[in-house]
């Protein structure tokens, strides 16, 4: 089973950027279709985005379209998110999820990192 590690989080103020990665090792990345989601406190997770195992296909949910890009780079088993015109709103651990099949399932990616904190200030 793959293991995930994220990176890339911190403090950042409203309309700022970052960019988000996730290492992944211990299978075959190129299987993997990949997703990264949130938890702000007291809330759910939610999903942000996916892609698929060669990065030609992604997803997004409303709140991250037009802000947030979701890419990987396969020789490099990583999987990034680039985040900018960042809002207060976006505070939140960020994780990154990895399943072998469609990307559109976001309720079955079921290999998760334990998350970086993103904090937006305003």
């Amino acid at each position: 089973q793959v293991q995930l590690v994220e990176s890339g989080g911190g403090l950042v103020q409203a309309g700022g950027s970052l960019r988000l990665s996730c290492a992944a090792s211990g299978g075959t990345f190129s299987r993997y279709a990949m997703a990264w989601f949130r938890q702000a406190p007291g809330k759910e997770r939610e999903f942000v985005a996916a892609i698929n195992w060669s990065g030609s296909t992604t997803y997004y949910a409303d709140s991250a379209k037009g802000r947030f890009a979701i890419s990987r780079d396969n020789a490099k088993n990583t999987v990034y998110l680039q985040m900018s015109s960042l809002k207060p709103e976006d505070t939140a651990v960020y994780y990154c999820a990895a399943r072998i099949g469609s990307l559109y399932e976001k309720d079955k990616f079921g290999s998760w990192g334990r998350g970086t904190q993103v904090t937006v200030s305003s």
